[in-house]
């Protein structure tokens, strides 16, 4: 995997990251989701290099292999506001002032962070399958709770998911080798196998249905918007249309003067799926991004 990157661990804010990076040229952060690590992206990664980038992958606070700070009653250490700091105390200490920002899934709502509090970082947001806590929040119904159920499940603090996960992490969190790759596999499932990651992925979710709520809900009330492009895609085989309907106008309200996307054939996890489309996906918004 990743052949031709570095492995490293950066300072973060707070936290020490562990971080993948490699190529030259306009630099791109890509952030994973849950349950996964940055090597996620290992499909995605080289063709993103060979088209002419700097690639840069790190394992968000918490996961795989970065530290695992104290929580608070709060959840603030695991806030998306301090995930997205990490982010950019990482990409400014590699010498990289602006960027494009790739999110999917929970790596999505960090990026949708990193571009509303340092908007003057962020060159392109691209978001994979999510449209921001609060709206999913906002929009929650039946439908939303039976199907995305775990949100809530994992969010619990008086009755910790924590215990249940641990007992068989496999059964609870579903990938093969087939899917992800043998090397890319081997990443996964150290992770979920160890007690400080399960906790912190847990915390991250306790994160998202208070603090990073309220981060949302106050950028509402102020009128804050993204200032960069932004692109938005998601997956045929998951459920962003079925909830939603139009995808993109969940995000208007959040996007300023440019704002395009579509739906890419392909499950949730979009990078190991069909890992071509989308980095020509992403390479074709970047050339208009400006």
């Amino acid at each position: 995997m990743f052949d031709g990157f570095t492995l490293t661990r950066r300072s973060g804010y707070g936290a020490e990251l562990r971080v993948r990076h490699g190529g030259s040229g306009p630099p791109v952060l890509l952030l994973h989701g849950h349950p996964r690590t940055h090597v996620t992206w290992h499909r995605v990664a080289p063709l993103l290099v060979a088209a002419g980038h700097t690639v840069i992958c790190p394992d968000l606070r918490g996961y795989g292999e970065s530290s695992k700070p104290p929580t608070d009653r709060e959840h603030r250490p695991y806030s998306k506001r301090a995930m997205a700091t990490d982010c950019l105390t990482v990409m400014r200490g590699l010498g990289h002032q602006r960027f494009a920002v790739v999110g999917h899934d929970r790596g999505a709502y960090v990026a949708t962070r990193l571009a509303l509090d340092h908007p003057e970082a962020v060159s392109a947001l691209s978001v994979l399958d999510a449209v921001p806590i609060s709206e999913a929040l906002r929009r929650c119904d039946a439908k939303f709770a039976a199907s995305w159920w775990h949100w809530f499940f994992l969010g619990q603090t008086d009755k910790p998911a924590e215990r249940i996960i641990n007992a068989d992490p496999d059964a609870w969190y579903r990938a093969t080798p087939e899917q992800m790759g043998a090397e890319a596999y081997e990443d996964y499932h150290r992770a979920i196998h160890d007690p400080a990651t399960v906790h912190a992925m847990c915390e991250d979710y306790r994160a998202g249905l208070g603090i990073d709520r309220q981060h949302d809900e106050a950028d509402r009330r102020a009128g804050r918007r993204i200032e960069s492009p932004v692109q938005v895609l998601w997956a045929t085989r998951d459920d962003m249309a079925d909830l939603y309907g139009d995808v993109l106008n969940v995000w208007r309200e959040w996007a300023g003067d440019r704002l395009e996307g579509s739906s890419i054939d392909s499950g949730h996890h979009i990078a190991e799926d069909a890992p071509a489309e989308l980095a020509g996906a992403l390479g074709e918004f970047w050339k208009t991004a400006g």
